[in-house]
């Protein structure tokens, strides 16, 4: 029983010792990031539906350290798709969302070296219209929804200057959630 403890130990003293070393976030300090990508929406049930489209992303990113940020963002979301009933060529169930996101995130980093994985949290507004038409669900709203962001990615780089994300937005006011497949850079301001 000594020894697994002794070894915990010095685990635990070189993984906190490299996690200082390395950069999660690019730098602590003031940052612009803008992020393209892939758009997508899907209703919350399981359900079918192919949808394409176009995001685009800039936020303003504030390093507290090289583990944790914050980051106030705005962006565009252009994602639609449909299924068509086989005899009519008719759209039977559609899903929608155009719209201006804006909010505030907050990223956590694993300080690993050139490739640093990170989750981020949020909320949001998303100005514009949307529609979920699926078998258990009749929703179309247009202004302003609440939203929440959640993103999972990929920091790469010597400074993780580089980034590969999945964002996603939860519109539960019409039971649906857009996003995008992303791809990112992050230039210092300082």
């Amino acid at each position: 029983m000594p020894f697994r403890f002794h070894n915990t130990i010095i685990l635990s003293f070189f993984t906190i010792l490299l996690c200082n070393l390395s950069y999660a976030q690019p730098n602590e300090g003031k940052f612009i990031e803008g992020s393209i990508g892939f758009g997508i929406v899907a209703p919350y049930e399981e359900f079918d539906i192919e949808t394409d489209g176009f995001y685009l992303q800039s936020e303003y990113v504030i390093g507290v350290s090289t583990w944790f940020g914050v980051r106030p963002y705005a962006g565009i979301i252009f994602a639609s798709g449909e299924v068509k009933d086989n005899l009519t060529n008719e759209a039977t169930y559609s899903i929608k969302s155009n719209a201006f996101l804006i909010g505030v995130k907050t990223r956590i980093c694993a300080p690993i070296p050139w490739a640093a994985p990170y989750l981020e949290v949020g909320i949001g507004a998303s100005l514009g219209s949307f529609e979920t038409f699926t078998p258990s669900a009749n929703l179309e709203k247009s202004g302003v929804l609440s939203h929440i962001p959640v993103s999972l990615g990929l920091a790469i780089g010597k400074q993780h200057r580089f980034e590969v994300e999945f964002c996603y937005y939860y519109h539960n006011a019409v039971e649906q959630f857009s996003g995008a497949f992303a791809f990112g850079y992050s230039f210092p301001l300082d």
